[in-house]
């Protein structure tokens, strides 16, 4: 067992993988001898880069992913190291081809590819956008956010072994912000459980990444005013995990949906859909979404804190659900 970081985390599990099986590489812009964006690769050009399986590649996001699909085809499982969310864009057409391989071969290809994307308002001020709501458009996509060490290296397990591509998300406020306790022998987390990681009965808090952190301090602060709050990790934006969130919204009839994505066409309006289909006559209030607004990233200091959703905002929509205000 060893105290690490979610940056460390990621890391280790991605070591321990091309340690087990050969055909892991790892491929992107700085993951080299630089150890990559936020030390993202650190240690592992020094382990396989004698290998050829840590790929520094040129400053082009489509010709690295395409060239990774294209690999993904022929046996290998590459990991992607995208740099940032933020250039999502450069490579939706690649997301597509990947998400739809297994369509378009009737079956018969398998697309074992990893995305990583370090994104969201951290200290290290730039490159923040949570943009993952475009790629949860995209069929046969999967997009996993874990939110502490040991889920990030968990799930980095599980995502390096699936048959499909899998969008890994990496929050750069949790990256270097404090150590877990890990096992070495620390068993996957599947793709697509989400964990209810504090049991209430009066309201469902749920979010991912950095605003589970925020749920948590919400529901610490509602409890004492006698405000007895559930809190959810999605961990897994696509899929679902739609019968713990029913379930839950069920046992409490008030449930509020925290993003630090923007509000307009966020993926959070997914989980509101299945709410408001499955168990609409069990709530005892309006469903609640609380996101950034609908404008770019801010860059000074204060504005970002002001462009994300606050722990008090959450106080103060739970009270208002429980009739307090």
């Amino acid at each position: 067992m060893s105290r690490q970081t979610f940056q460390q985390a990621c890391v280790g599990a991605i070591a321990e993988a091309m340690r087990d099986d050969p055909n892991v590489i790892i491929m992107g812009e700085d993951v080299g001898s630089f150890g990559g964006p936020l030390q993202s690769t650190a240690g592992l050009w020094q382990e396989f880069g004698g290998e050829g399986r840590v790929i520094d590649m040129p400053m082009s996001e489509g010709t690295i992913v395409g060239a990774a699909i294209g690999a993904a085809m022929q046996g290998k499982r590459p990991i992607v190291d995208l740099m940032f969310l933020e250039f999502l864009g450069l490579i939706m057409q690649q997301l597509l081809d990947a998400g739809a391989m297994h369509y378009y071969s009737a079956g018969t290809t398998k697309i074992p590819l990893v995305i990583r994307a370090k994104y969201g308002v951290g200290p290290f001020h730039g490159h923040a956008y949570d943009l993952h709501s475009w790629a949860a458009h995209v069929p046969g996509i999967k997009i996993v956010a874990p939110t502490t060490p040991r889920e990030a290296k968990a799930m980095m397990k599980s995502a390096i072994l699936d048959e499909n591509p899998v969008l890994f998300l990496e929050h750069m406020a949790l990256y270097h912000a404090g150590k877990e306790e890990i096992d070495e022998d620390l068993p996957h987390v599947p793709i697509g459980k989400a964990s209810i990681i504090r049991e209430g009965a009066d309201v469902t808090i749920i979010g991912s990444g950095l605003m589970v952190k925020r749920a948590l301090q919400a529901a610490k602060i509602l409890g004492q005013q006698n405000i007895d709050a559930e809190v959810i990790d999605l961990r897994t934006i696509v899929p679902l995990d739609e019968n713990t969130i029913i379930q839950s919204a069920q046992k409490t009839g008030r449930v509020i949906i925290v993003s630090e994505a923007i509000r307009t066409a966020n993926s959070a309006h997914e989980v509101a859909s299945v709410i408001a289909d499955h168990a609409f006559h069990t709530l005892k209030a309006p469903i609640k979404l609380i996101a950034a607004p609908s404008v770019p990233v801010p860059f000074h200091r204060e504005m970002e804190k002001a462009f994300l959703p606050k722990t008090e905002e959450i106080v103060e929509c739970a009270s208002v659900l429980m009739g307090n205000k």
